[in-house]
């Protein structure tokens, strides 16, 4: 740590702070991870139990809870990729649940989603928190923004959001969610475009943001046909966003879902990109959730945080 320290602040000239943990959020009331084992997840959504595949769940012991026999959907995946909902006890197809003072929609989708990362809401009190304490004005950018829970989470907390993502669907989807949370009439703007695309424009425009989410998937395709990559996009593309941030920048926030980029790699990107222009501390850590059955937390994804102070 000491080293990597070091390193850092002679690489970028910027001192620098910076640490790294587990974050497990525990304050859901609407979603419980009641067990996990042998590569499967058993949930409850608002009192609907779900059973999904989890690559991350290698470990194999007894199913001891008996919400596993009473599952309303089990996800199976397919050998050719993707996989199936299987139904089991009847339920609508999408329902509301509760996080704080945010109502999300849930529904589930192809590819074993529900329309909330539940692990999120960790990061949705941390913007809610900044946000408050800044007592000024703040414009934020969602990018790859999915349903919105950040969008709502940030909207909720005063700021004015930017939320985009390609697919319109999705962006339907975080409206809807805004309805729900009493923020039909706030300050977003809803975008349905390339993430890259929009921020070049952004930056011909002159506009600024006073902070930046982003959660990019792994692999991807715009509405144009254009083809994301983490691996080769994610450098020039937070290089990209960099040129967004305003004079006094708040906070950037970078998600990752892909099991071979390590938590370190984000924090490093973070450093070079963000850190070396505005000081500031640069933190990184998995993000997790506390599983009820065995009292351990399911790791669930990669966060990198560059904050001003």
């Amino acid at each position: 740590m000491i080293l990597f320290s070091r390193a850092l602040t002679k690489l970028t000239n910027k001192p620098y702070r910076q640490r790294r943990y587990m974050r497990a959020d525990n304050k859901w009331k609407d979603y419980v991870l009641l067990d996990a084992t042998d590569g499967e997840r058993l949930e409850s959504w608002g009192g609907v139990i779900l059973v999904r595949p989890d690559p991350q769940v290698v470990w194999k012991f007894p199913k001891k809870s008996p919400m596993w026999n009473k599952a309303h959907r089990v996800y199976h995946r397919s050998s050719q990729g993707g996989g199936r909902w299987e139904y089991i006890k009847k339920f609508p197809q999408s329902w509301n649940i509760d996080y704080d003072n945010l109502k999300l929609r849930v529904s589930p989708t192809g590819f074993k989603h529900t329309g909330v990362f539940p692990e999120q809401a960790t990061n949705w009190d941390e913007y809610g928190r900044m946000i408050k304490a800044e007592n000024r004005p703040l414009n934020i950018l969602n990018l790859f923004a999915y349903t919105g829970g950040a969008t709502v989470a940030c909207a909720k907390a005063g700021a004015s959001v930017c939320h985009v993502d390609a697919a319109k669907g999705m962006v339907a989807w975080g409206k809807e969610n805004a309805r729900l949370s009493g923020l039909g009439e706030a300050p977003i703007r809803w975008i349905v475009d390339d993430c890259a695309k929009f921020v070049e424009r952004e930056i011909r425009r002159g506009k600024t943001y006073d902070a930046i989410i982003m959660d990019p998937p792994s692999y991807g395709r715009g509405p144009g046909g254009e083809v994301w990559k983490l691996e080769d996009n994610l450098y020039p593309f937070l290089e990209l966003c960099s040129r967004v941030l305003s004079d006094k920048p708040l906070f950037v926030v970078l998600n990752s879902y892909t099991t071979g980029l390590a938590p370190s790699v984000l924090g490093y990107i973070l450093q070079l990109l963000v850190g070396r222009k505005f000081g500031g501390t640069v933190t990184w850590d998995e993000l997790g959730l506390p599983c009820t059955e065995s009292g351990m937390a399911l790791p669930c994804g990669a966060t990198g945080r560059w904050f001003s102070e």
